[in-house]
């Protein structure tokens, strides 16, 4: 992959073969994850009549998940148990109201670079709203491997070649060095 660069209105990038590929399989497993979740909530009649939908009141199980949906009101974990009945009621009642609308900004985001990510590699043309769309589904991207690699700000940029989670950690840092790239096109700092 060759930086982004601007043009016009526009920021465009090549990316070969095997990068689409990889970013495709990535955003794509994301994406059903997410629909998954989406899948999960509960069927609510008033929802149909009034178009207010609701999502799960409760925290996703998947580590993964949990940190792409976090909770819209966290209680303090030192206090936790001290928690009043309204706190765990406030939290679901807050998760439930806006979670519908977080999995739809993040499918959509995951949509945009699948339809414009060819799948063979190739030129790569995108809209500022385009590319603000590929800036948060690689956001979600990195924060999903980054979770199943246990990137921390302590980690090495190499871990040893006999780690399972060096190759992956190549693809993190290409991650990073995408999203990065495409910041300073769309911020005409590359220059």
């Amino acid at each position: 992959m060759i930086p982004w660069e601007r043009a016009g209105d526009t920021v465009t990038t090549k990316i070969d073969r095997q990068e689409a590929a990889v970013l495709r399989g990535m955003v794509g497993q994301l994406d059903e994850m997410l629909k998954a979740r989406q899948d999960e909530a509960p069927q609510d009649e008033l929802a149909e009549l009034t178009g207010i939908r609701t999502g799960p009141t409760t925290a996703p199980d998947d580590p993964i998940l949990s940190r792409l949906l976090p909770d819209f009101h966290r209680l303090d974990e030192d206090f936790a148990e001290a928690a009043t009945k309204q706190d765990r009621d406030s939290a679901a009642a807050l998760r439930s109201l806006h979670e519908p609308e977080l999995l739809d900004l993040k499918t959509g985001v995951a949509g945009v670079v699948l339809d414009t990510c060819p799948a063979g590699g190739g030129l790569v043309t995108l809209s500022p709203e385009q590319a603000d769309a590929w800036l948060s589904a690689l956001n979600d991207v990195r924060l999903a491997l980054g979770i199943t690699l246990g990137v921390t700000e302590d980690m090495p940029d190499q871990l040893p070649d006999d780690d399972p989670r060096a190759p992956h950690l190549g693809v993190y840092h290409w991650l990073t060095w995408m999203q990065e790239s495409l910041v300073a096109a769309l911020t005409g700092s590359d220059e």
